[in-house]
């Protein structure tokens, strides 16, 4: 079940249906409203194919890609191969990351977000702290 206050946010888009699909570098899943996930694969579609390391990482970024649907009731039905792969249980953790959602096992999600705590100021500063081509100082 979606938290209403999630649906309420992701109203604009739920009509169009949602790709969710394995993380790619933690143990959870990715929610994409369709747009988004449109946008990704025109990137990707640019991939020259003939590369073996591009095949690799299409084949494995898309496994277990799944089209979904939010329900009436803000309920979204997660296929048991991706429960398996993100260690779902019991309770989950729905957590918005700019433009798509994730959803983790919650003890998973509480694990990760204790294991980057030491090290979160060092990556802040890494990835905000500089000048770059955005303007971000």
């Amino acid at each position: 079940m979606l938290p209403a206050a999630l649906k309420k946010q992701l109203a604009p888009v739920l009509q169009n249906g949602f790709v969710l699909k394995r993380a790619v570098f933690q143990p959870c899943l990715e929610l994409y409203p369709m747009a988004e996930w449109e946008a990704l694969m025109q990137n990707i579609n640019k991939l020259n194919r003939f590369k073996k390391k591009n095949n690799d990482f299409i084949r494995r970024f898309t496994a277990g890609v799944k089209v979904v649907e939010v329900d009436a009731t803000g309920r979204l039905l997660v296929p048991k191969d991706l429960v398996a792969f993100a260690g779902i249980s019991k309770e989950i953790v729905v957590s918005s990351a700019i433009n798509i959602v994730e959803i983790w096992d919650k003890d998973r999600y509480e694990q990760a977000i204790d294991d980057a705590t030491g090290d979160f100021a060092d990556l802040a500063e890494e990835v905000m702290g500089q000048d770059d081509e955005h303007g971000i100082s």
